[in-house]
C-alpha cells in the first residue's frame, strides 16, 4: 500500500488493537488511526472476571498486566489512539467516517471491530444503585470494591461471565447464588457432562445455583435488596451482577447499508459486502466450513481476526481459517473447547487424570471437529491443542484408540502425518 494512504480502525478493544500492530509489523508505515469510546489503551477481557477481581486491581492484576501493550510502546508505534471517541456514520461511498466531535475522516481501508454491549435487564431507575454489568475495565472496577467477605452476590445468568464472577467472588468470601433460566448452565456452548462438571464443582464450592430459575420480581427501595423467584423464594441481594449476554454493534453497519444477519456479514477474507470495508471480532459474522454463518465472541477469534483482517487491508487475500475455541476457568479447574460440536457427531468419551475428561466429536467420516475437555488447572490443555491439530489434520480416526487414554493423541497426530 502507499504510505500516504490511511487506514481507520473504529473500536479499539482486542480485535481492533491486534489488527492495528499487526498492520505495523506487517511493514505499514502510512498514518493508522484507532478510534475507541473508552479512555483505554486496547486490553484483553478474560481477566476482567478472573485474575482482576480476584486480586484487585494492584502490582500483576491492573489495567497494564491486560493490555495489549505498553503505553511506551504503542506511543513508539505511531498510531493514533482517539480514545473516548465515538464514531456516528459511515459513508462508504465517499470512503470517510464522522465522529461525535464533528470531524471526518477519510479512509483507504476500514475495519470494523466494534464489538457489543451487555444486554440489559429492565428495571426501575431507583434499583439500579448496586446492579452491575462485566465488560469493561472500568465495569470490573467497580464490582471489585463490593465483592467484600460476606458480600450477598446474586448472578443472573449461568453463563462463562456469570459463572466466572461467581468463582471470584466465592474466592473473596461472597455468598454467591447464581439463578440461571435454562436446564443446565451454560447450555448454548457446552456438552452436557461439561455442563454438569461444572455444576458440581460450584456446588460444591459452596455457590448456590438455581436452574430453570423465574425470577419474579426485583424488591427494593433504593436498590435491589431480594430478588423474587415464581416459587415464591426471595433471595437476599447486596449486589446484582446480571450475565445474560451481549448485543453485538450493528448499528454503524445498518446505517451504512451493510449487509449484516447476527452480526457484520464477512467473505472469507473478513470484508463486509463494502468496497475496502472488513470486520473482525465478536461483531463479525463468517461462514464456517460447512457454509453456516455464525459469530465467536471469544479472546481466540478476536485475536486471529485481528491479524488477518489487517493483513486483508493491506492486499494480502488470506483467508480466515481458525478453529474455533475457547476456555473458562472456575476456581482450580479449567475447561475449553475446540472446533464445532456437531448436534449429529458421533461422541467419543476419553476419561483423563484427577476427575477430568475430553470428549471427542467425530463426523460421518470418521474425522475429528470437536473436542471439549474439563480438567484440573491446565491439565487438558496440551490435549486441546493436540485436537485443533488433528481436526487441521481431516485424518480419519479410529474410535476405540480415542476413547483409550493410554493411546496418546499425539501418537495418533504423527500417524496422520506419517
Amino acid at each position: 500500500m502507499n504510505p500516504s494512504d490511511t487506514l481507520v480502525i473504529v473500536g479499539a478493544g482486542h480485535a481492533g488493537g491486534r489488527a492495528a500492530l499487526t498492520l505495523r509489523e506487517a511493514g505499514f508505515a502510512g498514518r493508522i488511526v484507532l478510534i475507541g469510546d473508552e479512555a483505554h489503551l486496547p486490553y484483553e477481557r478474560p481477566p476482567l472476571s478472573k485474575a482482576l477481581l480476584k486480586g484487585g486491581f494492584k502490582g500483576e492484576c491492573s489495567l497494564a498486566s491486560c493490555s495489549l501493550f505498553s503505553e511506551a510502546s504503542f506511543i513508539a508505534s505511531g498510531i493514533e489512539h482517539l480514545s473516548g471517541v465515538r464514531v456516528t456514520g459511515i459513508d462508504t461511498a465517499q470512503h470517510s467516517v464522522v465522529l461525535d466531535t464533528g470531524v471526518s475522516l477519510v479512509y483507504s481501508k476500514l475495519l470494523l471491530a466494534l464489538g457489543g454491549t451487555s444486554r440489559r435487564l429492565e428495571l426501575a431507575e431507583h434499583q439500579l444503585n448496586n446492579v452491575h454489568y462485566l465488560r469493561t475495565f472500568d465495569e470490573a472496577v467497580e464490582l471489585e470494591k463490593r465483592l467484600s467477605p460476606g458480600t450477598r452476590l446474586v448472578v443472573v445468568g449461568g453463563g462463562f461471565i456469570g459463572l466466572e464472577v461467581a468463582s471470584s467472588a466465592r474466592d473473596r468470601g461472597c455468598e454467591v447464588t447464581v439463578l440461571e433460566a435454562g436446564a443446565r448452565l451454560a447450555a448454548r456452548a457446552l456438552p452436557a457432562r461439561v455442563s454438569e462438571a461444572l455444576l458440581t464443582l460450584h456446588r460444591c464450592k459452596g455457590v448456590v445455583v438455581r436452574l430453570a430459575a423465574q425470577i419474579e420480581a426485583f424488591h427494593g427501595e433504593n436498590r435491589i435488596d431480594s430478588v423474587q423467584l415464581a416459587s415464591g423464594e426471595r433471595i437476599p441481594c447486596d449486589v446484582l451482577l446480571v450475565g445474560i449476554g451481549m448485543q453485538p454493534n450493528l448499528e454503524l453497519a445498518h446505517q451504512a447499508g451493510l449487509e449484516t444477519g447476527s452480526g457484520i456479514k464477512v467473505d472469507a477474507f473478513l470484508q463486509t459486502s463494502a468496497e475496502d470495508v472488513y470486520a473482525a471480532g465478536d461483531v463479525c459474522e463468517f461462514a464456517r466450513n460447512d457454509g453456516v454463518f455464525h459469530r465467536q465472541e471469544t479472546w481466540c477469534n478476536a485475536e486471529a481476526q485481528g491479524r488477518v483482517a489487517a493483513l486483508n487491508m493491506l492486499g494480502q487475500q488470506q483467508p480466515f481459517t481458525g478453529v474455533p475455541g475457547f476456555w473458562s476457568d472456575h476456581f482450580e479447574f479449567g475447561l475449553q473447547t475446540v472446533g464445532v460440536l456437531a448436534a449429529d457427531a458421533q461422541i467419543i468419551e476419553r476419561e483423563g487424570v484427577e476427575d477430568g475428561f475430553l470428549l471427542l466429536y467425530l463426523d460421518r467420516q470418521s474425522r475429528l471437529v470437536g473436542a471439549s475437555g474439563w480438567g484440573a488447572g491446565n491439565n487438558i490443555a496440551k490435549d486441546i491443542k493436540l485436537c485443533e491439530r488433528l481436526i487441521e489434520s481431516q485424518t480419519l480416526l479410529p474410535a476405540q484408540q480415542l476413547a483409550d487414554a493410554s493411546v496418546s493423541l499425539k501418537g495418533l497426530l504423527r500417524g496422520a502425518h506419517a
